[in-house]
């Protein structure tokens, strides 16, 4: 596990990152346009934001996002922390998301972390993209350790 907090820009930047590196991986995929906010709301009321913009087989923008920026994003996809950090335990466990802890799954079922758009377009964007997301985030389990 790479021990970076999952409310944070550094694990987006890295995750970005570690998909600039290895684009074999998301070339299979196809392309991918999309620019979407992720929400992590936090026990003591604050909440986490961040905009990721994909681009091509790259995630080229990694940005804190304000509140309200979601509305000008595709799409966003919006949970309790505890969640978020549950779906990335279980990636770190499996080397990739298994069962209940898939993007798909998750936000299928939107109990737990939830999808929403301005528009259908945006939801359509979210599920034509992702496989490519989960790759994108089952890169967590090949982070490198994070040293104190």
């Amino acid at each position: 596990m790479s021990g970076r907090r999952v409310d944070s820009v550094e694990l987006w930047d890295a995750l970005a990152d570690a998909m600039a590196a290895d684009p074999e991986r998301y070339e299979r995929l196809g392309d991918i346009e999309l620019d979407c906010v992720l929400i992590m709301r936090r026990p003591a009321g604050d909440t986490f934001r961040v905009r990721l913009s994909f681009h091509g087989i790259t995630c080229d923008g990694v940005t804190a996002a304000e509140p309200g920026d979601e509305l000008t994003a595709d799409c966003w996809v919006e949970g309790a922390l505890e969640d978020w950090q549950s779906m990335f335990a279980n990636i770190a466990e499996h080397g990739h998301a298994r069962d209940q802890w898939t993007l798909n799954t998750l936000t299928l079922f939107g109990d737990r972390i939830r999808l929403q758009a301005a528009d259908p377009m945006g939801e359509d964007r979210f599920s034509r993209f992702n496989q490519t997301l989960q790759d994108f985030v089952d890169a967590y389990a090949a982070l490198p350790a994070v040293t104190a």
